[in-house]
């Protein structure tokens, strides 16, 4: 009898399994969204049995739960990593565009989320509250950022962070669901960019740099 598996060895290899079972759900609920994506289907494109897939998620909206958490965590941690105090409010701005592109391109994470926001809207309430939850938190990071530009009068205070804050989520968001419709005429990245730009530009403090642009301060 071959001796047992030591249970680090064990543990990890279901962890890995799980992770497994989370990107294949994540690609099938990013093309056919959760209510077009079965049980069946996750296990087929997986490459393994339903019995198998049950092992590790009690149903699809544990599978889908626990694939919105461990997305949404490894893109805040990015953008958390990716913009420190000592950065101007721009550059963190511009920093977490940065993020949005590498999540919309590189992988298929934010077509997944913003994916879900809309299908959630009426027919999952479960899920709209998570969705919520998460544009809460990251118009609250940009307002903070923006806050900052504020106090260090680079951008004008009589502008309300939260309101910035919710138009360049609003643009990102916008911007990205235009490129997943038609990536051949939309790209994502000049757009991002701009909007970098003009919502700088409407923020900047009198005086102070209007926009950047291609490197170059514009006054």
């Amino acid at each position: 009898m071959p001796p047992a598996r030591p249970r680090a060895t064990r543990d990890g290899d279901a962890a890995s399994a799980r992770k497994q079972l989370m990107s294949v759900a994540i690609d099938c609920f990013a093309r056919l969204g959760y209510q077009g994506t079965s049980i069946d289907r996750i296990a087929r494109e997986a490459g393994v049995t339903k019995g198998a897939l049950y092992y590790h998620f009690k149903d699809k909206e544990e599978l889908l739960f626990a694939a919105v958490k461990d997305r949404i965590g490894g893109f805040e941690h990015q953008v958390l990593r990716s913009v420190t105090p000592d950065q101007d409010a721009r550059t963190a701005l511009a920093r977490v565009a940065d993020a949005c592109f590498h999540h919309a391109t590189v992988s298929n994470h934010r077509r997944f989320i913003i994916t879900l926001m809309v299908e959630a809207l009426d027919t999952n309430p479960r899920l709209s509250a998570e969705c919520r939850s998460i544009l809460r938190r990251m118009r609250a990071f940009l307002a903070g950022v923006i806050r900052r530009g504020q106090e260090a009068g680079t951008f004008r205070a009589d502008v309300p962070a939260e309101r910035a804050a919710a138009v360049f989520t609003g643009g990102i968001m916008g911007a990205e669901i235009q490129h997943y419709q038609d990536p051949e005429e939309i790209d994502l990245r000049e757009v991002l960019d701009a909007l970098v730009d003009q919502l700088a530009a409407w923020l900047a403090a009198a005086g102070g740099p209007r926009a950047i642009s291609g490197g170059v301060v514009r006054w």
